[in-house]
Parts: structure tokens; sequence; C-alpha cells
């Protein structure tokens, strides 16, 4: 049961600056750019800022202190501390602005994305472990509100108060402004290493979060087992495993910026000895005043200090690239399911039309020559494989499966394990795409219609039964626009009326995640009645009351004998005695419809059906062996 995340999931693809992305995420800022002109706005003021308390120390000790004029000393005293208060202000307004600029850019994203998720096929899903998708929604978002709330923004301001800073230094005196311009190739240096060390720790930071997200996702979901078969140990020193090196990539993240500020703090300090080196001889003959080294000593100090903040900026923008790269990959994602989508063998575009019929009857559905397999992900270790093999060798789930439901008629569909009865609801409700034939509603290609219109068609009860965290009513009626009094017609005709009375709030009853307070016989029948209550023209059973016992199946059975009076019903079934009376039934045999007919008829072929058959009513060892 190892992670399904690889180590490759989640590294840094592409460019450390991509402009393409750059482009696109400024796209996501566009409403709200009223906010990054205001935030700009000032934090150029705040740059500005920084300049008056040099200016203000420079003309108090070269000219207040030497004249001894107490007024012109109090009024810079004065000038300096508005400057503090409007800093702050500035300092505030831009932490607000920057703050829900990100707030408002995250809210937008991961809306599109969560929308997007439900737009994708279920093949998708098939291909990508739950674990890294809550990472593109949670991580990855996040590391996009870095950049807009102390990234870009204020990277930006940043450079201008450098700017601002490295003229005034220029102007003031060009010579101590380049003593003190001496360490900066060092720093350069220094930064590059730096941001190079931390890019690759962010990177195993990030792969090992996915992997942590994916493993909890399984292991929460499948806890049952891991109790029932005593796992306990071994899955946490799996875990213990997975959060060690967790732990390992963030300790190595820390050790990077713990050298890195105390190397920026020690060439500070040698670019201020230089400067003071250089200043105190001048000043001694006269060349320099004391008031223009005091100021210069201020400028350095706020001249490195957004120096050394671009550096770990830079890397918000690095991380943010890799996270919006993997963001913009999963938006662009094709959905697979919309209109005029064909299968791999198909070579027509299927022009796109509106649903074949638009009542509760009359739906026929026709399987003409279907073939399909799943396509299988590579794999690290599937050497030689390439798409050629694959397309050469494909392992078919279908055979040139062909047949046909009628209105108020009952197909069944019956066969061992794996023999591909799931696949072909799948198909049919357009979770995946055939290779080849065709499947048709009312002789409509179902790739020509919106797939909203096609599974509005039809009512789906699985064997593998989903409830959502919320009340017995809300997880009836879903989407469906039907009153309180819709939802208890829709359960009673089922016999499901009876169990929510016993539950403590009736039809208000709050059901736990996945429905998991309520026994698997009872989530049956409240799936049923959510079938049932969208008033479907096509019905599918998959196994439908395997769960419930036999009471409750028999007034199913009643209850389904009223239901499918006019409808399209395709049942899959395991438990043969479910279907005797179905209208045909569908043997299928690795993917293939071996034997057709009615139950009677099929008896007497002697053959796959009959087998089963025995197998089930355990009349199998008195039946005579072979001549």
């Amino acid at each position: 049961m190892g992670s399904a995340v690889t180590p490759a999931d989640d590294e840094v693809q592409g460019k450390k600056y991509d402009r393409r992305l750059a482009r696109r995420l400024l796209t996501w800022v566009a409403p709200y750019r009223l906010m990054v002109v205001g935030a700009l706005a000032l934090l150029l003021v705040e740059g500005m800022l920084q300049l008056v308390g040099p200016l203000l120390t420079q003309r108090v000790i070269d000219v207040a202190i030497p004249h001894r004029d107490v007024g012109l000393a109090t009024r810079s005293a004065f000038l300096f501390l508005g400057s503090l208060a409007l800093s702050f202000a500035c300092s505030y307004g831009d932490t607000m602005l920057t703050s829900l600029l990100g707030q408002r850019v995250m809210h937008d994203l991961r809306t599109a994305i969560f929308a997007q998720l439900q737009r994708l096929p279920v093949s998708f899903y098939d291909r990508n472990p739950v674990g890294r998708l809550v990472t593109r929604v949670t991580s990855d978002v996040e590391a996009l509100n870095e950049l807009f709330t102390s990234g870009v923004v204020a990277g930006l301001g940043d450079l201008f108060t450098l700017g601002a800073i490295g003229v005034l230094m220029l102007v003031t005196d060009w010579r101590l402004a380049l003593a003190a311009y001496a360490v900066i190739p060092f720093i350069w240096l220094t930064s590059h290493i730096f941001q190079k060390s931390v890019r690759e720790a962010y990177r195993d930071i990030r792969t090992r979060v996915a992997k942590i997200n994916s493993f909890l996702q399984e292991r929460l979901t499948g806890m049952r087992v891991v109790q029932l078969f005593g796992m306990e140990r071994p899955e946490l020193a799996r875990f213990d495993a997975l959060n060690r090196s967790h732990l390992d990539a963030h300790l190595k993240s820390i050790t990077v910026y713990a050298l890195y500020f105390p190397v920026i703090e020690v060439l500070t300090s040698v670019a201020l000895a230089t400067l003071i080196v250089a200043g105190a001889r001048r000043a001694e003959v006269g060349t320099l005043t004391v008031g223009t080294l005091a100021a210069f000593i201020q400028l350095l100090r706020r001249f490195f200090e957004p120096l050394q903040d671009l550096s770990d900026k830079f890397n918000t923008l690095q991380q943010a690239m890799a996270a919006s790269e993997r963001i913009f990959s999963l938006l662009d994602e094709r959905g697979g399911t919309g209109a005029g989508e064909l299968g791999d063998g198909d070579s027509a575009v299927v022009p796109q039309t509106s649903a074949p019929h638009t009542s509760h009857r009359g739906i026929t559905i026709e399987f003409d020559d279907v073939w399909f397999h799943y396509d299988r992900p590579h794999e690290a270790g599937d050497v030689g494989r390439t798409e050629a093999s694959d397309a050469a060798a494909p392992e078919w789930v279908l055979r040139g499966v062909s047949f046909v439901a009628e209105p108020g008629k009952t197909v069944a569909l019956v066969g061992h394990t794996g023999a591909g009865k799931t696949t072909i609801i799948s198909l049919l409700l357009r979770f995946y795409e055939p290779q080849r034939g065709r499947i048709l509603l009312n002789g409509v290609d179902v790739r020509a219609m919106p797939v909203e219109s096609l599974r509005a068609l039809v009512g789906y009860v699985q064997q593998d039964i989903f409830l959502f965290a919320g009340d017995v009513s809300s997880n009836i009626r879903l989407a469906n626009p039907i009153d309180d009094e819709a939802v208890a017609l829709a359960a009673s005709r089922v016999g499901a009326d009876r169990i929510i009375r016993r539950f403590p709030g009736g039809y208000g009853h709050v059901l736990g995640e996945r429905g998991a307070t309520i026994s698997v016989g009872e989530r049956q029948l409240l799936s049923f009645a959510r079938a049932i209550a969208a008033d479907p023209a096509v019905l599918v059973l998959d196994e439908a009351t395997s769960a419930v016992d036999s009471e409750i199946e028999a007034d199913i059975q009643r209850a389904l004998a009223v239901l499918m009076a006019g409808r399209t019903t395709i049942a899959v079934a395991h438990r043969l005695s479910t279907i005797v009376d179905a209208d045909e039934i569908l043997v299928l045999h690795h993917g293939e419809v071996r034997e057709r007919g009615r139950h009677d008829t099929l008896l007497t072929l002697n053959g796959l059906y009959e087998r089963l058959w025995r197998l089930q009513v355990g009349v199998l060892a008195t039946a005579p062996g072979p001549a």
C-alpha cells in the first residue's frame, strides 16, 4: 500500500520565470487592478519616506548642532516623527491591500479549480491520486497567495526603495557610494547560492506534502481495513517515514536560511566598516562632514535591507511559477466528456445536438459493436513501452458488444467479476468513451449530446453507495428542484420512508460522512429513492438490492414493477434471482456477449448462464458429470 505520488509529481518544471505564466496570472489579478495600483502607490511613498531620516540626521549634525539651533533640531525631530507615522500608515494600508488581493485571487482560483475538478472525467481520477489534487487546491494556491501578499508587489516597492537610496547615495558622495557598493558582488553570489539551495529544499517539501496528503486520504478512507487486519503498526511506520522525510526537507530549508542571513549581516557589517574607515580619513582632513558620514551609515543600512529581501522574494516568485504551472495544467486538462469528443478509434466528428427526448418515457438505448479498453498510464519501470506498442496490443475490456434496450423493457447484464458489466454502464453515462463502435439514444450518438442532458435522463443506483454529509432530504433531492412532498413520495415508493421515520430527525436527520452513521442496507434504500426522485427516463441498477434483507428486497421488487413501466431499464446483477423476470439477459465473458435471451431459454442452453445459476442455487454438486 505505497503512496501513489512519485517523487517527480511536484518538482519544479520549466523556467524560473515564465512570461507566459506571468501574463496568465495577471488575468486573475486584472479584476482587482485598483488594489494593485493603491498598494504600489503606498509602497512608493513608503520608499521615499526612507530617505527622510538620513537627510534630517545630516542637517541636524552639520547645521543645528554646530550653530546650537534648538529650533531646527526640534523641527527635524517632529518631521522625523511625522515621517514615521506616515510610513506606518502606508505600511498598514499596503499590507491590507496586498492581503485582500491575495485572498480574492485565492478565492477565485479555488472556485475555478473545484469547478474544473467536477467537469473532469472519471478517467482523470484514475490517473491522479486525491492527495495530489488536494495539494493543488491548498498548497499551490497558497503559494500564489504568498506571491501577491509579500512577493511581487512588495518586490516592486523594494526595487523602488533600492533605486531611490542608491541615487541619493551617489548624489550625496559618489566616492562613499562606490566604497559601499564594493560588497554587492559578494551579496549577489551569496544570494544566488541561497536561491538554488532554497529552490531544491522547497521542491522536496512540496513533493513530501503531496505524498503525505495522498497517504492520509487513502488510509483514512480505508481505516476499517487497517484496523480489521491489524495494520496499525506498519501503517504508522510508513507514515512516520513520510513525516520524517518532510521534517528533513524543512530542516534543510531552515539550515539554508540560518546560514544566509548571518552571511548577509557580515557583508553588511563589512560595508559599514569600509564606509567608516574611508569616511573617517576624509572627515579628518575636512573633505567630508560628520553629518554626511552619519547619513551615509543610515542610508547603507536601508540600502541592504531591500537587497536582502529581494532574494527571499525571488524564491517566492519561483515557488509561485511552479505552483501556477501545476494549477494551469489542471485548469487546461480537457474534460473528455464534452459534446463532439470521440474515442481513439473514431475519425469523424460527431456534431452536437440536443437531448433525444425530454419526457420520461420512450428512450431506446443501442450499443452498436462497442469496443473499449482502459488507458493504462505510463509508470516508472515500463521499459520499452511506447504508444505504438499500446495501440498494437490493447487489453480490450469490451469486444464488439451490441444490444438494444427498449422502453418498458429490462436488459440484465450478468457474468463473472471483470466481465465488463460495470464498464457498459460507465460508457452509457460517458464516464469513459469507447474506442470503437457507437452508443445511441433514440438513434443519436451519446457523444453528440451535452453530458448534462444525457445524465439527466438516467437514474443510477450504484452498488458502492455514496452519501454526502448532510440531511436525508438533501441526499435524496441532490440537484433536483423538487419540494419536500416529492422527496417523501420518492422515498415511500421504494419503502425507504419506513426507515427514515425511525431516524431521530426524520428527513432532517443529519448523516455522517459517506453515510457512515446508518447501515449499508439503509444507504442503499436512500440511493434508490435518490434515483427515483428525478423521475428518470432510464433506470440503471448496479445490483440495486445486494445489501438489503429479503423483506425490503421484496418491497423494492414490487415498487420496481411500477417504476419500470414505460422506462428503459438496464440492470447489472450478481444475484441471478433478482433478474429472472428480465426481458433479455446478456451473459458477458471476457468482454464479449456469449449468450443472450430470457432466463428459461438460457437455462436450456446448458452454457455459461446455466452454470452460473447452478453455482448460485447450490445444485452443481448434483449435476451429472461429463460423459
